[in-house]
């Protein structure tokens, strides 16, 4: 330490509680010897000590100087030794042969666990001094405690009066202030702060306080500057902000340390200070993450911020605000393997839903995500929530448009106004529809999807059994009619029609039965409608009574499906058609 090595009672080769006296002659014998080129030695040039040169006699002239007034011979008495007892005397003689142990053993013996006596006091000084030129921070910080005590203690104007004179007295509070910044100046540029704190750390509340004060005002100014210049550095460029945020955090580690263990975390100023930062480094991996989450991953450069950040904030207001912003980027994080095949899938289910709906648009949806929702699956589990919401998204939209499909060929078959399909037709429709039920069935799905696909593909096998059974009972009783009359073999023909549209069965049978005006409910819009009644009374109660009549109804039937499906969205034609039905009804009604 360079306040012992360089003390201006070790250049004078003196004790601190030298009389003035002995100060003149030494004073004397080194310009003496310097004057004739030779060193001076003294008995204080302990072996524990560096070397230092008395030859030039203005670096002692000033040494000398430097202790003429009795502050300043207090001040640095504190950092040297002096004799004022016999256990000091002793211990001295030690030191002078080599027997540092035996010195240090000496002193110890009367400080240790003891209080600050007057046969003792300047045994605390001389061994906090020796312990201060340790490297051994335990040694430093036991020297820190003997000077702290001594000065504290009611014995301390006994060790004033020995180095001073009789009539001097001194502020044991300041005292002990100018002791800490002679320390902390020594320390500055050896130890860092966190590391001087606890070389300090044994001292009493007073001290404590003291540098509470030293330490607090510049580790504040120096976290609030640097958090100011790291956030204009993040609005301007906040593709850099990953690094303006940890280059922040690492800089104003120790002064935060330092903050907290002086301060405590229950201290306003700590408080304050300390939620600044950690909004500053969580706003600075928000914006990174921000600015790169379309070109690259970077949620773990944000979320490395973000937990730094959580870990410096103390309101719970704060750290709820980091802890909504982790999940968010977390959550992120867990699909980001994931975003192409997400991407795609959405495309696709986007795509169905604004195309007509087809059994090939219902396979190509369902094989085209099958291998993208097995990649995903690899990522998250197969229960995982998302990926099952997903999955069954997927589901859901392919058996939809089955559903649809397979509902329009029914339609068409039973439908007399759009009557244009076959039974083979809606045959083959169901069965295709099955088989791309089997292909979702090894989709994971969630439970309520899972219910509603497995109700709808055992309607679809029931439908075909009901198509398959209809349909081989239709063909056997038209193999027995065989040899009937044409009408007859004609209705045989339109049943096994009727029999293979299941779903429509009661309306094809109501129609093969009274007969249905194709046109004119057309026309109308509705097979019950009032004049469609009048027309249907018309054909059965005097048309049916003749030949000719007969042969228009065979006509009608044969030809109209065709002319209704042509004209059922021509409104100004079904217009003029309702006219000229009104007119033809208004005349049978005479």
């Amino acid at each position: 330490m360079l306040i012992i090595e360089h003390n201006p009672y070790r250049i004078a080769g003196i004790l601190s509680n030298a009389t003035a006296r002995e100060m003149q002659r030494q004073n004397v014998k080194i310009s003496a010897h310097s004057r004739v080129g030779k060193e001076t030695e003294s008995d204080l040039d302990f072996q524990f000590l560096s070397y230092i040169s008395r030859k030039e006699i203005e670096f002692v002239n000033k040494a000398f100087s430097s202790i003429e007034q009795n502050q300043d011979k207090v001040n640095y008495s504190l950092f040297w030794f002096l004799n004022a007892s016999p256990f000091d005397n002793t211990a001295f003689e030690y030191l002078k042969n080599g027997d540092e142990e035996k010195a240090i053993e000496i002193w110890e013996k009367v400080t240790e666990h003891k209080d600050v006596n007057s046969k003792n006091f300047s045994a605390f000084n001389n061994l906090g001094t020796y312990k201060l030129l340790s490297l051994n921070k335990s040694d430093i910080k036991s020297g820190i405690e003997a000077k702290i005590k001594l000065i504290e203690s009611d014995y301390f104007e006994n060790f004033v009066h020995s180095v001073a004179d009789e009539t001097y007295t001194i502020d044991k509070k300041k005292q002990s202030e100018k002791l800490v910044d002679v320390l902390l100046d020594q320390f500055k540029n050896k130890y860092s702060s966190s590391e001087t704190l606890q070389l300090f750390s044994g001292c009493n509340g007073t001290t404590q306080k003291y540098l509470s004060k030293k330490f607090t005002e510049e580790p504040l100014h120096n976290i609030e500057s640097r958090i100011e210049s790291c956030k204009k550095k993040r609005k301007t460029n906040s593709s850099n902000a990953y690094e303006f945020g940890l280059k922040l955090f690492t800089n104003t580690k120790e002064d935060l340390s330092i903050l907290k263990s002086l301060l405590g975390t229950n201290d306003l100023k700590y408080k304050t200070v300390a939620d600044q930062l950690a909004k500053e480094i969580m706003q600075c991996g928000i914006d990174y993450f921000k600015e790169w989450q379309d070109t690259k991953d970077p949620s773990k450069e944000g979320l490395k911020l973000l937990k730094y950040s959580k870990s410096i904030a103390v309101s719970s207001l704060t750290k709820d605000r980091v802890k909504e912003n982790i999940a968010s980027i977390q959550e992120w994080a867990e699909t980001a393997p994931i975003q192409e095949d997400l991407a795609y899938i959405t495309d696709k289910l986007k795509k169905a839903q604004n195309s007509e709906d087809s059994l090939n648009l219902a396979r190509n949806l369902v094989t085209s995500c099958k291998p993208r929702i097995n990649n995903i699956r690899m990522v998250l589990g197969s229960n995982d929530e998302f990926y099952l919401n997903v999955s069954s998204a997927i589901v859901g939209d392919s058996l939809s448009i089955l559903i649809s499909v397979v509902n329009y060929e029914q339609e068409v078959l039973s439908n007399p106004l759009i009557y244009h399909g076959s039974v083979s037709s809606l045959r083959g429709t169901v069965k295709e529809a099955i088989l791309i039920t089997k292909m979702m069935s090894d989709f994971d799905m969630n439970h309520q999807t899972r219910a509603h696909f497995n109700k709808n593909k055992e309607a679809l096998i029931g439908l075909e059994k009901q198509i398959f059974n209809a349909t081989a009972s239709t063909a056997e009783k038209a193999g027995r009619l065989a040899g009937r009359a044409a009408v007859t073999t004609a209705r045989a023909s339109q049943a096994a029609a009727v029999a293979a549209g299941t779903f429509a069965k009661e309306m094809k049978e109501k129609n093969s039965k009274e007969g249905g005006c194709y046109i004119a409910t057309m026309a109308y819009g509705d097979y019950d409608h009032p004049q469609v009644l009048e027309l249907r009374k018309f054909r059965d109660d005097f048309l049916s009574k003749t030949v000719l009549g007969r042969s228009f109804i065979r006509f009608y039937y044969k030809y109209s499906p065709r002319l209704v499906e042509k004209l059922k969205n021509k409104q100004v034609t079904n217009s003029i058609i309702r006219k000229a039905l009104d007119q033809f009804v208004k005349a049978i009604k005479k």
